[in-house]
């Protein structure tokens, strides 16, 4: 089975998989939502929680699965390859879109068995296995490099990376061929959603956005919090995300609440209205090891808010230093307290670096422009298919 151009069959299956439901209603919902008007017939297979209704509203199917994402295993999640395979083999998508690294590994496994034409692997990031420095992700490593080069080595699909040193990465370790791959920055920034607002008087408010685990820099920056009070700078620290008991890199509720006694940090716990969380901050920092490229700066650099992150890949994709944020290195607790209490203590630093922030998401991460991108790959595969 070939992979049909668009103009000769209207109704294109294409089929999203990703392991949760509230990753893709935040990062892939408007992408599909165009897709679907465009005329694809959609479908997204994830682990249903708390978003089924808000994905079949829609206008999309909605093919529940149980994803662990607690650890990669192929033979442990043989069964979810095999429940791959079977929705595949049922559905008979034109275009399956991998996101992440679970999806696109056993995903690309079960694209092969079903003869799935066109595939899209979406690397997101390189994730615990790659950024961590544990005994366990060390011994992962080699094995997931090898089952990542057997997913990306098809001729019939392109792989999409978020940022260059993702793709050199890819390149130079040979898991993909040049011409395979595609950069598309992110997921988009809906403008509308994100708006400048004046920056909040009264106590500086510094909000670190992200999952609270150990590769988003967390330790880092309640470090920063302790070494700033100690100096007598008064500022309050605020965590807004949630501990992740499925990542084995993620603190646990009990550790958060004994630094909130401890009087460092605010833990705002997960919340589904960053724009306001954003409007009431006047700093925001993310202290990564690596990233894809996080949502939560663009959106943040879109509400004119001042960044501090980290020189790594994925957020220096975002922030020039002391052009548009300050770049500090990772896991260095010191520079990030330093950066931060400069830019507390300079209110017109601050605004130059909001507004170029803005102008920077304008110019480059709008929603419209990355799903033009995307559908763009879809049409290729389609148009480059025997």
């Amino acid at each position: 089975r070939t992979c049909p151009t668009q103009w000769r069959s209207p109704r294109l299956r294409l089929l999203y998989v990703v392991t949760e439901d509230w990753y893709f209603a935040s990062h892939r919902l408007a992408l599909a939502e165009a897709a679907r008007d465009s005329g694809y017939e959609v479908s997204v297979v994830t682990n249903v929680t708390k978003h089924g209704d808000l994905i079949r509203n829609a206008g999309l199917n909605l093919i529940p699965i149980d994803f662990d994402r607690s650890g990669l295993n192929p033979l442990r999640d043989s069964a979810t390859i095999a429940k791959l395979t079977a929705i595949y083999r049922r559905e008979k998508p034109d275009v399956v879109h991998h996101v992440a690294m679970k999806p696109v590994l056993y995903g690309s496994i079960a694209a092969r068995v079903a003869h799935v034409p066109c595939v899209v692997n979406a690397i997101m990031g390189l994730g615990y296995v790659f950024t961590s420095g544990s005994r366990k992700a060390k011994v992962l490593r080699p094995a997931v490099r090898a089952a990542l080069r057997a997913a990306l080595s098809s001729t019939q699909s392109r792989v999409i990376v978020q940022n260059r040193d993702d793709r050199e990465h890819l390149i130079k370790s040979r898991l993909a061929e040049p011409g395979s791959i595609r950069l598309i920055r992110g997921s988009g920034v809906d403008l509308a959603d994100f708006k400048i607002t004046p920056p909040p008087a009264g106590r500086p408010r510094i909000v670190l956005p992200a999952r609270l685990l150990r590769d988003k820099g967390v330790f880092e920056f309640i470090e920063a919090a302790r070494l700033l009070k100690r100096d007598g700078v008064d500022a309050e620290f605020v965590l807004a995300g949630a501990p992740d008991p499925l990542n084995p890199g993620s603190l646990t509720k009990s550790e958060i609440d004994a630094y909130e006694r401890e009087g460092l940090v605010t833990a705002l716990g997960l919340r589904d209205d960053m724009a306001a969380v954003f409007a009431n901050a006047m700093i925001v920092c993310l202290p990564s090891y690596r990233e894809g490229l996080p949502k939560a700066l663009l959106e943040a650099a879109a509400s004119g808010r001042p960044i501090v992150t980290t020189d790594v890949p994925g957020c220096r994709e975002i922030v020039e230093h002391d052009v548009n944020g300050l770049l500090v290195p990772a896991r260095n607790a010191h520079a990030l307290a330093a950066a931060l209490h400069r830019l507390i203590a300079d209110p017109v630093l601050r605004g130059r670096l909001a507004a170029a922030g803005r102008a920077h998401v304008e110019a480059e991460f709008t929603l419209p422009r990355i799903i033009a991108e995307t559908l763009a790959v879809y049409g290729e595969l389609q148009l480059t298919s025997p």
